[in-house]
C-alpha cells in the first residue's frame, strides 16, 4: 500500500479517524480534569568547587572528581536526609499523621514519612556547573515549598555531620594514643638524662672534639720527640766514640776556654824548654800547669759527652711517656665513641618519641577543630517560593498529545480495516490489481436536492404568436 492508496482509504473512512480522535481527546480532557493538581517547588544549591577545606586550609581533591555531583545527588535523595527533614519539620508530631499511623510505632511513622518524601523529591544536577536543583511535588503549594527548602537545610546539616562524625571519632582515638606516646617520650627522656649523669656527658660532640684534638696533639708531640731522639742518639754515639770531634763537645764554651789556656800553656812550656833545663823550677811549674789544664780539659770533655748521652736518655724516656699517654688517649677516645654512639641512640629515641607526641598532639587539635566545625561545602543559591500554578496536570499539553495519539489510533484502525476488507479505490488501483487496461470510468451519481433539481429543469417553451 503506497501513500496514494492510504490517502484514498483515509478519505473513504475519515469518520473512523474522526471518531478515534474525538474519543481520545475526550478521554484525555476528562482524565486531566479528574487528576488532582500537583504543585512543584524548587530550591537551588551551589557546591564549593574550590576544593579547599575551610578549617584546615588543605586542598580536597575529592571535590574535583567527576562523581562528586552524583554523590551529592545520592546524599540528598537518601533516607538519612529525609529523616532529618521529618525531624526538623516535626511531621511525626502532627496529630493527623499520628492518627493515620496509630497502629504503628513512632519510629515506623518517621520511616513511612521519610519514604513518602523520598518518593516525591527529585534532584537535577546542572550539566556544566556545580549547581543542584532540589524539586519536590505535592498537592499543597505551601507544604511543597517548605519541604523543598527543608531538604536543602537537611542536606547541609547531614553534610556537616558526615565530616564531623569521623573527625570526632578520630579525635577520641588520637586522644587515647597521646597518653601512650607521652609516656613513651617521658621514658625515653628519662633514660637519656640518666645516661648523661652516669657518664658525665653534657655535649657528646664537643667532648669528642676536645679528646680528638688532644689525641692529635699527643701524636704530634710523639713524632717530634721521636725526631729529637734520633738526633740525640746520633750525637750520643758520636760523643761516645770520638768525643773530641763531637760538635756538642767542641761548641762547649768551657772546653773552648780550656783548649785556649792549654794552647798558651803548651806554647809557654815549649819556649821554656828551649831556654831552661827540665829540672828548672819554672820549667817544672809550667809543665805541671800544662798537665793540669789537659787533665781538666779531658774531664770536661767526658762531662760534656756524658751530657749528650743523658739528653738521649731523657728523650727516650719522654718518648715512652708520650707513647703511654697516646695509648691511654686512644682508649679514652674509643670509649668516648662508644659512649657517644649509645648517647646518640638514646637521643634519637627521645627525639622520635617527642616528634610522634608532637605530631599526635597537632593532629588531635586539628581533628578536634574539624569535629566542632559547622562549615558546609554548599550554599543556598535560591529558595523555593510558593508555586502559584500547578505543575500538573497540564491540560493543553495533554490535549495536544491526545490529538497526536488519536490520529495515530485512527490511521492505525483504517489500516487494519483496509487489510481486512480491501476495496478498489481508483482506476489505477484497478489496473494494477488485474493487470488490464481501464476502458472507462463511471462516476458515482449524486442525487441532487430539490432546489438543485428545480434549477436543473429546462425552462418551458412558450408558443410563438406566429
Amino acid at each position: 500500500m503506497n501513500i496514494t492508496y492510504l490517502l484514498l482509504a483515509l478519505r473513504a473512512r475519515y469518520k473512523i479517524v474522526l471518531l478515534a480522535l474525538i474519543v481520545t481527546v475526550g478521554v484525555a480532557v476528562v482524565i486531566s480534569l479528574m487528576l488532582p493538581k500537583t504543585y512543584k517547588a524548587s530550591t537551588s544549591l551551589v557546591l564549593n568547587s574550590k576544593g579547599i577545606d575551610a578549617v584546615t586550609g588543605m586542598s580536597v581533591p575529592a571535590q574535583l572528581m567527576t562523581g562528586y555531583l552524583a554523590t551529592q545527588v545520592d546524599i540528598i535523595k537518601s533516607k538519612s536526609v529525609a529523616l532529618k527533614v521529618v525531624e526538623n519539620m516535626k511531621l511525626a508530631e502532627n496529630p493527623a499523621v499520628q492518627q493515620q499511623f496509630a497502629d504503628k510505632s513512632q519510629g515506623s511513622i518517621k520511616d513511612a514519612l521519610a519514604n513518602l518524601l523520598m518518593a516525591k523529591v527529585d534532584v537535577e544536577p546542572a550539566r556544566e556547573s556545580s549547581v543542584l536543583t532540589i524539586n519536590f511535588k505535592g498537592t499543597d503549594p505551601q507544604f511543597v515549598a517548605a519541604v523543598a527548602n527543608e531538604f536543602a537545610i537537611a542536606y547541609q546539616q547531614f553534610s556537616v555531620q558526615l565530616k564531623t562524625d569521623p573527625a570526632q571519632q578520630a579525635s577520641g582515638y588520637i586522644n587515647s594514643q597521646i597518653k601512650t606516646l607521652r609516656d613513651q617520650y617521658e621514658t625515653a627522656q628519662s633514660r637519656l638524662s640518666k645516661y648523661q649523669k652516669e657518664n658525665n656527658i653534657y655535649s657528646a660532640d664537643n667532648r669528642a672534639d676536645v679528646e680528638m684534638s688532644r689525641l692529635n696533639d699527643l701524636s704530634s708531640q710523639l713524632v717530634a720527640v721521636q725526631g729529637q731522639l734520633m738526633d740525640a742518639d746520633s750525637r750520643s754515639r758520636q760523643a761516645t766514640g770520638n768525643a773530641g770531634a763531637s760538635p756538642d763537645v767542641l761548641n762547649n764554651g768551657l772546653i773552648q776556654g780550656l783548649k785556649s789556656n792549654l794552647a798558651l800553656a803548651e806554647a809557654k812550656l815549649a819556649d821554656m824548654s828551649q831556654r831552661l833545663a827540665p829540672n828548672h823550677p819554672q820549667y817544672i811549674a809550667s809543665k805541671s800547669e800544662v798537665d793540669k789544664l789537659r787533665s781538666t780539659l779531658n774531664e770536661q770533655i767526658a762531662i760534656a759527652s756524658a751530657g749528650v748521652a743523658g739528653g738521649s736518655t731523657i728523650n727516650r724516656q719522654r718518648e715512652n711517656e708520650l707513647r703511654a699517654a697516646l695509648a691511654a688517649q686512644k682508649a679514652r677516645v674509643l670509649e668516648l665513641n662508644a659512649t657517644r654512639d649509645e648517647f646518640a641512640v638514646l637521643s634519637n629515641e627521645a627525639d622520635s618519641a617527642r616528634r610522634a607526641y608532637e605530631v599526635a598532639t597537632q593532629r588531635y587539635n586539628q581533628t578536634t577543630l574539624e569535629g566542632q566545625s559547622k562549615q558546609t561545602d554548599s550554599a543556598v543559591l535560591s529558595t523555593a517560593a510558593v508555586p502559584g500554578a500547578p505543575a500538573s496536570p497540564r491540560v493543553f499539553v495533554n490535549i495536544a498529545l491526545s490529538i497526536v495519539v488519536g490520529l495515530i489510533l485512527g490511521v492505525g484502525a483504517v489500516l487494519v480495516m483496509e487489510l481486512l476488507d480491501q476495496r478498489v479505490r481508483s482506476a489505477t488501483h484497478m489496473a494494477t490489481a488485474f493487470g488490464l487496461p481501464v476502458l472507462g470510468v463511471i462516476e458515482k451519481s449524486r442525487v441532487p436536492s430539490k432546489l438543485g433539481r428545480r434549477k436543473a429543469r429546462p425552462a418551458p417553451m412558450l408558443a410563438s404568436g406566429t
